[in-house]
C-alpha cells in the first residue's frame, strides 16, 4: 500500500528540515499542496530541500515546477478539469463524485478519494458507498483513500481494497507550528504510519 504525505496547507518555519528528515527517514511520496499561494514560496521551499528528494515530490499547483525541479509529478484537485494543454507525465486526480471514479481512474494513474474517512471533522462518505464502491472493484490499486486518515484506520483502507492512503492531518498534529522546534513525535509517527502501510 503507497504511503502519501501531503503538506500543510500553509508554509511554516521549520517545514523544509522536517520535510528534508522525513525523505531521510523513507518517505517517498510527498504532495506539495498550497492553495493560493504564490509559486515564489513553493520555489523557495523546493531550494531547501535536496535535489535528490525532487523525483518524490508532486504538486498540486503551479504545474512548470515539475519540469523546472525534475518533479514526479502534478496532482488536479478537480479531476473533471482535465491535464493542462501540452503536459506530459505522471499525473494523479482528486474524484470528488464517486459515479466519476471509472471515469477518473481511466485517464490517470492514481486518484484521491476524498471524504474517505471525514476531514476536519466533516462527516465521511457514509461506510456502505465506499464498500458498494469496493464490490464494484471501483476501489483498487489505484484509488488511494484521502480524508481523515489515521493510524487507526489505515487497517480499514486496506481491507476496502484501497491501493493507497493519503495522510496530512495525523502527522502534522504531531507537531505544532507555532511553538515547537523539536519535530521527534512526527518523525516517530511517521514510522508508525510507513510499518501500517507495508
Amino acid at each position: 500500500m503507497k504511503l502519501v504525505i501531503m503538506t500543510l496547507p500553509t508554509f511554516f518555519v521549520e517545514e523544509d528540515k522536517i520535510l528534508t528528515a522525513l525523505f531521510d527517514e523513507g518517505m517517498d511520496n510527498l504532495h506539495l499542496c498550497k492553495p493560493g499561494a504564490s509559486p515564489m514560496y513553493w520555489e523557495r521551499l523546493l531550494s531547501l530541500m535536496p535535489e535528490e528528494s525532487y523525483r518524490k515530490i508532486t504538486v498540486h499547483d503551479h504545474y512548470y515546477l515539475k519540469n523546472e525541479y525534475g518533479l514526479a509529478g502534478i496532482h488536479i484537485d478537480n479531476g473533471e478539469k482535465g491535464v493542462p494543454d501540452g503536459y506530459k507525465g505522471r499525473y494523479g486526480v482528486t474524484c470528488n463524485d464517486i459515479g466519476t471514479l471509472g471515469a477518473m481512474k481511466k485517464m490517470a494513474e492514481y486518484v484521491f478519494l476524498p471524504g474517505t474517512f471525514g476531514e476536519n471533522g466533516d462527516s465521511s462518505r457514509p461506510r456502505n458507498i465506499i464498500e458498494d464502491a469496493a464490490n464494484l472493484g471501483l476501489i483498487d490499486k489505484h484509488v488511494y483513500a484521502y480524508g481523515g486518515v489515521s493510524l487507526d484506520n489505515i487497517k480499514a483502507a486496506k481491507e476496502l481494497g484501497f491501493g493507497g492512503v493519503v495522510v496530512c492531518e495525523d502527522l502534522w498534529n504531531k507537531f505544532d507550528i507555532h511553538n515547537e522546534l523539536d519535530y521527534k513525535d512526527l518523525i516517530n509517527h511517521f514510522e508508525k504510519l510507513r510499518k501500517a502501510t507495508a
